[in-house]
């Protein structure tokens, strides 16, 4: 089987800073005044990583009272003032009136790429609330590529399945405290069986549901953490995606090219 390998342009390393925060409940003004002072602590970054739904906490049953275009608004300008790529998950209503926990992808000029979480979490009643999303999205920013996931997606490896499609995962959670070594374990086992990066954000603090310990991290293509964040503390971690350096590890370790010929339908 012939891999096609997508960092073919002239940019194959980039800056990546992770928000790690603790989330006010159903707040987005105080949530983005969090995230405002953190990014202002790495401002050299091309992308900052937000947490799953970070401007309001994970909302079920109240998600189709609470309007977006604010939050939606903010996350353009703060990408134009950085000149960078703002992503995190957000709850909304879609124009068929479904609610949706949805990835907004924000480029500098003002495009957005979303993309709509496929497995919602039953155990919390994300599924009597949500409806799921369709289609894997990849989306291109400055030469790389980035498949988008949230949260319960992680432990699904044949959805996140490499398809000569991505350089990196971005995975954005709220993976609650009695899990994380699951968290830990999934996140390192997606960058090794796709031999890519993972960018992996997750929150810290309380809700009324759980208590979330953090533990983001940016893993490399072998599955070792570049850089991790700390346990229950609200920061920012940032780390350079080399991928050069990647596309040389999966030609030396040629695993992609011995992986089973299975394709999901996009």
């Amino acid at each position: 089987m012939q891999i096609k390998y997508i960092a073919v342009s002239l940019q194959t390393d980039m800056i990546v800073t992770v928000v790690q925060t603790d989330i006010a409940w159903m707040s987005p003004k105080d949530n983005i005044k969090c995230v405002e002072a953190l990014i202002d602590k790495a401002p050299a970054s091309d992308i900052y990583v937000l947490p799953e739904m970070w401007n309001t906490g994970f909302v079920t049953d109240q998600a189709v009272s609470i309007d977006q275009n604010d939050t939606i608004n903010w996350m353009k300008a703060t990408a134009k003032k950085y000149n960078a790529a703002i992503c995190g998950s957000l709850c909304v209503n879609d124009e068929e009136g479904k609610s949706r926990n949805r990835i907004y992808f924000v480029k500098p000029e003002g495009d957005i790429t979303t993309y709509d979480k496929r497995h919602l979490f039953g155990y919390s009643g994300e599924d009597k609330y949500y409806d799921g999303g369709e289609k894997r999205v990849v989306v291109e920013f400055r030469g790389l590529h980035f498949l988008l996931a949230i949260c319960y997606d992680l432990r699904f490896p044949v959805w996140l399945r490499y398809q000569e499609d991505y350089d990196a995962i971005i995975i954005v959670a709220n993976w609650p405290e009695s899990r994380q070594y699951a968290w830990q374990t999934l996140i390192r086992a997606r960058a090794i069986e796709n031999q890519c990066h993972v960018v992996a954000c997750n929150r810290v603090g309380k809700d009324k549901m759980c208590s979330y310990s953090g533990m983001s991290a940016i893993i490399d293509s072998r599955g070792i953490p570049l850089i991790e964040a700390e346990a229950n503390r609200e920061m920012v971690i940032t780390s350079e995606i080399d991928i050069d350096k990647q596309n040389y590890y999966r030609e030396m370790h040629r695993d992609l090219y011995n992986r089973d010929n299975f394709k999901i339908t996009r």
